[in-house]
């Protein structure tokens, strides 16, 4: 979720999805356990670790292993028709009752051994969606579920030729983080429990299926495609996309999926990838998943990148022609090491998740890059740290969050990523870069292929870094760090000298001693220029935006990360040349980390909120469901 994405430059919560109630449908019904749907937890209740309050399921009492999925995927319909097939393991040997969630599925039937079995899908919560309840033969340890996906699936879009760069084919792609992979599959939909999975995909003959799997760069385009996943994974890193597709390799075990017109582009700006794998498997052990490709998504898909084992999802808002955006690569990768082999246990935990790839992430940019490079980023991301930190009420400041009776999308923020690399980065510094990074080879190796908690991190802290180096770190710290709000004073603040012409010039401009064509800014990165832009004044006058936008032609960018930071600038100075801009850039891109600040900055004047509300009627057939969530109330 992960990743939403994670550049260095993750700004503001990302609030997402809130799903329509479910009319309850049975087949074979029967009277079941009922599980309460979680609607508001009183604080004073202590949070069970390790609980997932996010998911129906009963893995404690029957555990699901293995998925064969067998989907045929109806364009006209815009859903997903099959079966899943359930291989479980009884972890109590009298449980018999197997449930599963869904959101917005349509279950036709239950078999076990080829006989229809007793199931009951229970009402609708809107933020869990609906239990199913599966009743199981004795010794059966198979069940397959026969279903239909939702034209309104949260975790699926489904996009018209004209939504597509090619313009002449549909597409199709999934996006499962949080707890959006029950929209298209009945599963145990929690990142505790790891499953493997095969899967037969039926499309138009026309186009090509891929998935977080074993995928065939050169398979024939024939309809039917075959995928195999033999590592255990949480579900929602189960991904699926099918459209008009090429591929392209970019070395030995790296390579990139894209429609054809984007895919000499994406593979020139992302052709670093294979010495980020080789970097990175070279400091923090081997790579776990034989390779790693990319596939980039159409514009509307809600975030950066998804870490989907074996290809991450990519937007193409980061193809920005001179690889300035390429940190989420490296932030997609990390997450091979920390996220995929290591996950957090439940949505409470996902600083284990981000937190660790965003340090990672930093590491091999500056292995890649260079140090310079590294400070900028870690500069920005600390900056917008400070921006969330600001915003966020004390309770979601915490890496470790209560997220009870809410939506587990809600965790996005700063916070896990950015707090949760400072963090590490404050133990790197107490006990030396050699040594840290000898705990995380070990730590990724320790808990290799199993998911953990915050809980379970602690006691191997307390086991490993608190016993070697008891004279340097300090367990109150480390609680301070993970249970209390805000950043702990004295944590460590990254600097960067490339920034200090930066300020020097702006505050020259800004005091009238300089023009902005004068300032010299031939050799500035593009981390100087986000840096330049975001730490304007929150008031420019017209004059002044006219005199940057002339300059610097700002308001015809084609960075699609300084775009946004001018438009955000244009905006709270309702700065109308620059509104053209505006609405082709909300009405083109569905990325939730660029349109959502927009459309929240634009709500507060009514003239404002006119504009977002004519660029959002637009532009919602084209946004993925939980950018139209994420969005609609500021247009209302």
């Amino acid at each position: 979720m992960k990743n939403f994405f994670k550049l260095s430059a993750l700004s503001l919560v990302i609030s997402l999805v809130a799903c329509s109630e479910v009319p309850e449908t049975a087949s074979n019904s029967v009277e079941a356990v009922d599980k309460t749907p979680i609607k508001e937890l009183s604080a004073t209740v202590k949070i069970e670790a390790g609980k997932d309050y996010h998911s129906y399921a009963n893995p404690e009492e029957i555990l699901i292993t293995h998925l064969n999925l067998d989907l045929t995927a109806d364009f006209e319909a815009k859903k997903l028709i099959g079966s899943v097939q359930v291989t479980v393991d009884r972890q109590q040997d009298d449980a018999n009752e197997l449930v599963l969630d869904t959101r917005d599925l349509a279950i036709s039937s239950v078999t076990s051994n080829g006989e229809e079995i007793v199931f009951e899908l229970k009402p609708a919560d809107e933020n869990l969606g609906a239990a199913l309840h599966i009743i199981l033969p004795e010794n059966a340890n198979k069940a397959t579920i026969n279903y239909e996906t939702s034209p309104s699936a949260s975790g699926a879009q489904w996009l018209t030729p004209a939504q597509t760069a090619g313009k002449k084919h549909p597409f199709l792609f999934t996006q499962a983080q949080a707890v959006h992979a029950r929209s298209f599959i009945p599963l145990q939909d929690s990142p505790q429990v790891r499953v493997t999975y095969s899967a037969t995909i039926r499309t138009p003959k026309e186009l090509i299926a891929v998935m977080s799997a074993s995928n065939e760069p050169d398979t024939e385009r024939d309809g039917v495609y075959k995928f195999d996943m033999p590592q255990p994974i949480p579900s929602y890193l189960i991904a699926l996309a099918i459209g008009d597709l090429q591929f392209k390799s970019m070395g030995e075990r790296t390579g990139v999926y894209a429609e054809p017109s984007v895919l000499a582009s994406a593979a020139a700006e992302f052709e670093d990838t294979e010495s980020m794998l080789i970097a990175t498997e070279n400091k923090y052990g081997p790579y776990s998943w034989d390779r790693y490709d990319l596939l980039i998504l159409p514009p509307s898909f809600p975030f950066g990148g998804m870490e989907n084992p074996r290809l991450s999802f990519i937007t193409p808002t980061v193809i920005a022609g001179d690889k300035s955006l390429v940190a989420l690569i490296a932030h997609e990768l990390a997450h091979s090491w920390s996220g995929n082999t290591v996950t957090n246990a439940t949505w409470r935990d996902l600083w284990l998740n981000e937190g660790f790839t965003t340090y990672l992430t930093y590491r091999i940019m500056e292995m890649i890059y260079g140090e310079g490079r590294f400070n900028m980023e870690a500069v920005l991301g600390y900056q917008d740290l400070q921006s969330d930190i600001k915003s966020l009420d004390a309770n979601d400041q915490i890496l470790a969050i209560d997220l009870r009776g809410r939506n587990p999308d809600d965790v996005f923020s700063n916070i896990p990523y950015e707090k949760g690399a400072l963090f590490l980065r404050e133990i790197e510094h107490k006990i030396g870069r050699e040594n840290f990074d000898q705990f995380l080879v070990e730590y990724f190796e320790h808990f290799s292929f199993k998911s953990i908690t915050t809980d379970q991190f602690i006691t191997y802290l307390d086991e490993t870094l608190l016993t070697q180096y008891a004279d340097k770190l300090d367990k109150k710290r480390i609680t301070e760090w993970i249970f209390e709000p805000g950043i702990p004073e004295g944590a460590p603040v990254p600097e960067s000298d490339a920034f200090v012409k930066v300020d020097s010039a702006r505050d020259l401009w800004l005091a009238g001693g300089t023009k902005a064509s004068d300032i010299e800014t031939a050799d500035w990165a593009f981390h100087q220029w986000l840096y330049f832009l975001n730490n304007m004044p929150e008031k420019l006058n017209a004059e002044q935006l006219a005199e940057l936008d002339s300059a610097f032609l700002l308001t015809s960018s084609k960075n699609n990360e300084i775009a946004h930071s001018w438009l955000m600038i244009a905006v709270k100075n309702e700065y109308k040349p620059a509104y053209e801009r505006l609405y082709d850039y909300l009405t083109s891109i569905g990325r939730n980390k660029l349109v959502k600040p927009l459309y929240r900055e634009l709500s507060k004047t009514p003239q404002g909120k006119a504009f977002a509300k004519k660029a959002f009627d637009q532009a919602k057939s084209g946004y993925h469901p939980l950018t139209v969530s994420a969005n609609e109330g500021y247009v209302q």
